[in-house]
């Protein structure tokens, strides 16, 4: 399957966005045939290749002849839906500007309808969203991911004044996002990017697995001091039937805390909705023993993750970073069995379904039946073997 991978280290807007698909193989001519489908006039679209910091890299600007109104939502979704764009574009362009007016709306005490688009300048706005949809289309790319978002510092000047970087309305877009800090500068992620690249990506943290392919380089208006202002995307092929998705990984160092208290709190974090917990036997500073405990965390999760952890051990601190998880998918199916039902996680895997029988109710039955644990497991999967369709049915979710 197709994936691109954009690489975030100077930050993303829209036009980056353009010049990086252009940069790794997008045709430009091909771009403006499919963007004059739009129903609105007076702009250009423009491309040069430029250098930031000696890195050589397509630059594309939205060059505006005509003055435009100050669009509000509905009018703006009117356009889409007018549009000579083919419907998974439209509805997934319409998703993005909904989302920077929701964005806008929150920060300014406004309802939605009153919401118009003078920050983003419209037209412009209109031309990078729906340019980067239509390039990734064009481009074959199925799935999207990101880096970590970079906050620059300092302030912006709009409509509304004076604002501190990031704007609000990029703050809003980017919840639930992993994001760093940094020293520069200026605005790195604009609101067009982040309601682009945050509607897109299935995941950001460290590049998925990728058949490299192609490797483009997008070009921001202007030279950022100590960093080259540019946007890279990895566009390649992953392997198909695997899934991905963001996941925090939290850790710790114990070398002071008693051995009894570690599993209940492995159980605890499970409980309270880690992906993972599990133990690693370190030696630490001084020749010490100890443990590092090692947490899974799904992004909604790390607050309430990190406070079991202070609560329930003796750290000073928790480290944390984002990653990519592939994973297979699984399902589960409840078989009966000469002891009553027991779940089976199933999973394929280049075409070959494998099974594994659910350890608790396998343990559950080991202690009703006073049968050794392996000898429930091996009666499972022979249920599951010789079950007809009408033998097994999906059973309950269960925390993969």
């Amino acid at each position: 399957m197709r994936t691109a991978y954009f690489d975030c280290f100077s930050g993303i807007s829209g036009d980056m966005i353009l010049a990086a698909l252009i940069d790794a193989g997008l045709s430009a001519d091909h771009l403006r045939q499919a963007l004059a489908g739009l129903p609105v006039t007076g702009w250009e679209l423009e491309t040069n290749r430029i250098k930031r910091g000696g890195i050589a890299a397509s630059r594309v600007e939205v060059v505006v002849r005509e003055d435009q109104p100050q669009r509000h939502l509905d009018q703006i979704l009117n356009i889409l839906s007018s549009a000579r764009l083919e419907t998974d574009i439209v509805k997934t362009a319409g998703e993005v500007f909904t989302r920077l007016a929701r964005a806008e709306a929150r920060v300014h005490g406004m309802e939605l309808s009153e919401i118009h688009f003078h920050e983003v300048g419209a037209v412009d706005a209109i031309v990078d969203v729906v340019g980067a949809l239509v390039g990734l289309k064009l481009l074959k790319i199925a799935r999207v991911f990101a880096s970590p978002l970079p906050l620059g510092t300092g302030s912006v000047t709009c409509q509304h004044g004076v604002l501190p970087v990031p704007a609000p309305a990029t703050l809003e877009l980017l919840k639930d996002v992993p994001v760093r800090r940094s020293e520069i500068a200026g605005e790195l992620v604009t609101p067009t990017g982040a309601a682009i690249i945050t509607t897109l990506a299935e995941g950001f943290g460290s590049s998925p697995p990728l058949r490299l392919e192609k490797v483009g380089y997008g070009a921001g208006r202007r030279d950022l001091e100590g960093m080259p202002n540019l946007l890279r995307i990895l566009i390649g092929t992953t392997r198909e039937g695997i899934e991905t998705d963001s996941t925090t990984v939290l850790e710790c160092n114990l070398d002071d805390m008693s051995p009894e208290f570690c599993g209940p709190l492995v159980e605890t974090l499970l409980r309270e909705g880690a992906r993972d917990a599990f133990l690693t036997p370190v030696i630490m500073k001084k020749g010490r023993p100890g443990v590092m405990l090692t947490v899974l965390s799904p992004p909604e999760g790390i607050d309430t993750l990190s406070r079991v952890i202070f609560q329930h051990t003796t750290t000073l601190g928790i480290r944390s970073f984002e990653t990519i998880r592939q994973k297979l998918p699984r399902r589960l199916v409840q078989v009966e069995t000469p002891w009553g039902s027991v779940r089976i996680k199933v999973t394929e895997f280049d075409g070959r379904e494998r099974a594994m029988p659910e350890y608790e109710d396998c343990l559950r039955v080991s202690q009703q039946q006073s049968l050794p644990l392996a000898e429930v497991y091996q009666g499972v999967l022979r249920a599951w073997e010789g079950c007809s369709g009408d033998d097994a049915h999906e059973g309950p979710g269960r925390r993969g």
